[in-house]
């Protein structure tokens, strides 16, 4: 068959297949509406909003806010979806990198919010341009752009997070592009702001519920929420897959209160135990990505070159995009300020072999970093440095192995700090990480405090991490994983046209309710209660 004529072929598949999917996402809605309980009059609802999960399909935090309002309704409380319908001049998903000028895929994105709200009590919101205010923005330049204030609303702090994304960097450009697609950001968070509180105004919900937190539509309307004292919950995907993590915290941050008298059972460390082993053979997924269909033991010839040093310094870094990092950035500006200091310590140290591994996710395809690590290491020759060894983020290298032989790690706020902690070794974090809210790591709190720290290090004969820091990293991935990230797999299933993104699986409508799924019993627990969104 002709490559064209079997392209076809399989795009046609996949419109049928997502059809299928979204009929059976309707029909069910229709049953669920129909055998929930009506609200207590005096019930005050519940607003959803996630207008940065998807475009097209259902993707995992669209799946997990439906379903999850499902359940709300089950409970006896009426829900709201705040549905975008054109009511953003330019949206993080719609937009295109190359061409800020193209308008979102608004069509597609509509149609398919009319399958998954089918059957919901829907409010509405449109773009409504502000003359005065676009005029004002038309003189800000980008550094400007970022503190920007417009009556009282921080516009420019709220947009920020979600530009640096869809740009795919960190460090922005003070041109007309980047000028452009900031100022409709700006104008669409004020345009959310405006008609967000208008539904406050109309609703007087109980709470809310969002995507995230941190990408603009949803942190304005999270902003404007709590300005009035309301709770706001965010939820985003778990480490395990099919799950989701709610709080009513900073979502990207993954605060958890572990208590202090917690310890893992024999049974709760056989668990763990088990989850690890795959994890250190590269055996693992989160979002729906395989980050490593294989995982590469270390060559003769890294070995080889390994052995004429003193010892071996790994360096784990960060996607500098990604929505951790308004976070992460406590001690050093950002990773790349951080990155420049520990080339210093490369530098002063030709004794020690430096491994810099930059991180699987910065080459995904679709999401491919335009302000790199290994953009940052040409630019700054490390590749003529004798003592260190560049690995990119494409390369199936087996990191555990290397802490494993490493006198300590360097990371900024990666996960495998965390891992590293767990595997006994001493890690050395540039960055504010989900872990360090507890003692797993060296975590210095000044740049200078971090050189000190790593000299002392360096000169060291052997480099140890307290007991505690091993202890604690266990309780917080054990928390991480099989508390805090709850299961939705019951109700949902990999589509098989993208990844990341999922169907309902075939079932009745009580399924959806808080009393056949411990899941989302925890859910409307913690939305219409306030309980702590964890599993027993």
């Amino acid at each position: 068959m002709k490559p064209w004529l079997q392209k076809n072929r399989e795009r046609l598949r996949r419109r049928w297949q997502r059809w299928q999917d979204n009929r059976r996402l309707t029909a069910t809605a229709a049953r669920v509406r129909s055998a929930a309980p009506p609200p207590a009059p005096a019930a005050r609802p519940v607003i959803f909003f996630n207008a940065s999960t998807r475009l097209e399909g259902l993707s995992l935090n669209a799946a997990f806010s439906l379903i999850s309002s499902w359940a709300v309704q089950f409970a006896g409380a009426p829900v709201i979806h705040f549905v975008c319908r054109q009511g953003l001049s330019r949206c993080v998903l719609g937009t295109r990198r190359d061409d800020p000028l193209a308008l979102p895929p608004c069509g597609p994105c509509q149609a398919q919010s009319r399958a998954v709200y089918a059957h919901a009590a829907v409010h509405p919101f449109h773009f409504a341009p502000d003359a005065a205010l676009s005029k004002t923005l038309q003189a800000l330049t980008v550094p400007q752009m970022m503190t920007f204030e417009h009556q009282g609303v921080p516009l420019g702090a709220l947009t920020l997070p979600a530009l640096r994304w869809t740009l795919r960097r960190h460090t922005l450009n003070d041109d007309e592009a980047t000028r452009y697609l900031f100022r409709h950001f700006l104008l669409s968070a004020w345009n959310v702001a405006e008609q967000f509180t208008a539904l406050l105004d109309e609703a007087n919900p109980q709470a809310v519920v969002v995507f995230n937190g941190q990408f603009y539509p949803e942190a304005t309307a999270r902003w404007v929420a709590r300005q009035r004292g309301l709770p706001v919950y965010a939820h985003e995907v778990g480490l395990l897959p099919h799950t989701a993590y709610f709080t009513p915290g900073e979502a990207t941050a993954y605060p958890i209160d572990i208590p202090a008298a917690f310890d893992l059972s024999d049974e709760q460390n056989a668990r763990l135990d088990a989850y690890l082993e795959l994890r250190f053979q590269g055996n693992f997924s989160m979002a729906g990505i395989r980050f490593w269909p294989e995982m590469k033991s270390l060559a003769p010839e890294f070995w080889a070159r390994a052995g004429s040093f003193k010892q071996i310094v790994p360096i784990f870094t960060n996607v500098i995009f990604d929505t951790s990092q308004s976070h992460a950035n406590v001690v050093f500006s950002d990773m790349f300020a951080w990155l420049d200091s520990v080339l210093d310590l490369i530098r002063a140290h030709p004794e020690t072999f430096f491994v810099l591994r930059a991180h699987p996710d910065e080459s995904r395809p679709g999401k491919e970093s335009r302000e790199s690590v290994a953009d940052w290491a040409s630019r700054r020759q490390i590749a003529a440095l004798p003592n260190v060894l560049f690995v990119d983020s494409g390369e199936p290298f087996s990191s555990y192995e290397l802490i494993q032989k490493s006198k300590f790690v360097m990371i900024y706020n990666s996960t495998i700090g965390l891992e590293a902690a767990i595997l006994g070794a001493a890690v050395l974090c540039g960055g504010k990480a989900r872990f360090t809210q507890l003692p797993t790591v060296f975590f210095p709190n000044s740049p200078a405090d971090y050189r000190q720290q790593a000299e002392a290090f360096l000169a060291a004969e052997a480099v140890t991490a307290p007991p505690e820091f091993q202890r604690n990293a266990r309780r917080f991935l054990y928390y991480q994983l099989f508390r805090s990230s709850l299961p939705f797999d019951a109700l949902l299933e990999d589509d098989g046209i993208w990844r990341g993104f999922v169907r309902l699986k075939a079932l009745p409508p009580e399924a959806f309710s808080p009393e056949q799924s411990e899941t989302l019993r925890i859910v409307t627990d913690g939305i219409l209660h306030g309980g702590d969104f964890m599993a027993e």
